[in-house]
């Protein structure tokens, strides 16, 4: 009995070098250590054995059981790595790049100008230690409006041609028109101190001309903490012009009005063009403006639960489209978007 044991142990090695996969790996396992298996019933006629040779028997059933088992595993192991092999490379995706008509003239595409001009903006802020905000394009009335203290009937509204979606309630539900409603996300989100930046596209019904479009991109700013003051907002404007135009554009603020700011400001930088001596471009003034900022207005606080005797801020935003226009003296914003490859490859 012990040397048909010993037998059954010696073949399994073969036998298991044999299976070309798991499945004839399994069956042979069954074979061989199943219920109805060689080993099985030699187990079961240990009862009837004397004691001396019960324990020889038994031992060189778990002995063969254990080598028999290890043959298994290792062929397993094998196996198993095969057929991961075969099945990646029948699921593996080229992803080699490829440039069509190479040794052609062909060219490879790069970032559109707007992409560029986004990425350039994140990188001036996050380097001045604010962080990158983002939220959703359609937008509720109460984020859009009510919360940045432009309530129902407000004579702002009239500022924003709005595009309101056909969801829910009528004119409950819109395309945004700023950034600012993330601005009231990031508050509601966190207590303060905020210094954060939103980028993002916003919608307008306007008419495409040269320097309007009813799809166009925003960058707005947010800092809000305690003791902040007016002074802070200009220094930080101050540092951002110098760090994305240079050291010789200057900014300035000009006093204005928005309903989520008080007080409130134009943003204007030298001209690009002519460096602040007077131009066409600038109307001769010097000054060329980018956007609006101001102190954020108590209302505002209140909207999101902020105690506006202990925190103050300020809020600031300009067309990043526009700022690609300044950089790259471009005339007219709708030639970033025709796709006019002899426009884009030039920047």
């Amino acid at each position: 009995m012990i040397d048909e044991i010993q037998r059954i142990a010696g073949e399994v090695e073969a036998r298991a070098r044999a299976a070309s996969t798991t499945g004839e790996l399994s069956a042979v396992e069954t074979e061989i250590l199943g219920r109805r298996s060689p080993l099985t019933e030699f187990k079961k006629q240990l009862g009837g054995l004397e004691p001396e040779q019960r324990k020889a028997v038994g031992l060189a059933i778990n002995d063969a059981r254990a080598t028999i088992e290890a043959a298994l595993a290792a062929r397993r192991t094998e196996l198993v790595a095969a057929e991961r092999h075969i099945r990646l490379q029948s699921e593996r995706v080229d992803l080699t790049e490829h440039e069509p008509g190479v040794g052609a003239g062909a060219k490879r595409g790069h970032l559109h100008l707007v992409t560029q001009t986004h990425d350039r903006l994140e990188d001036v802020f996050v380097g001045m230690g604010f962080t990158v905000a983002e939220g959703p394009e359609a937008e509720s009335d109460w984020y859009n409006f009510e919360a940045l203290n432009v309530p129902a009937a407000h004579p702002a509204r009239s500022m924003y041609d709005t595009l309101y979606l056909d969801l829910g309630d009528p004119e409950t539900t819109l395309l945004r028109t700023h950034t600012s409603p993330v601005q009231i996300r990031v508050m509601q989100a966190q207590e303060p101190p905020i210094y954060s930046i939103m980028p993002g596209r916003v919608y307008r019904r306007d008419t495409a001309d040269a320097s309007h479009m009813p799809v166009f991109h925003q960058i707005e700013g947010l800092v809000v903490d305690e003791g902040i003051t007016f002074a802070d907002l200009a220094g930080t404007l101050q540092a951002f012009t110098t760090a994305y135009f240079g050291g010789a554009i200057k900014s300035r603020l000009r006093p204005s009005y928005f309903p989520f700011t008080e007080p409130s400001a134009e943003y204007d930088i030298n001209c690009l063009f002519c460096q602040g001596a007077g131009c066409r471009t600038c109307g001769q003034t010097g000054w060329l403006e980018l956007g609006g900022c101001g102190m954020v207005h108590p209302n505002v606080f209140r909207a999101v639960g902020y105690d506006s005797e202990q925190w103050s801020g300020f809020a600031f935003g300009f067309g990043t489209d526009r700022l690609s226009l300044m950089r790259y003296g471009i005339d007219d914003i709708r030639d970033m978007f025709t796709n006019d490859v002899r426009f884009l490859e030039q920047f």
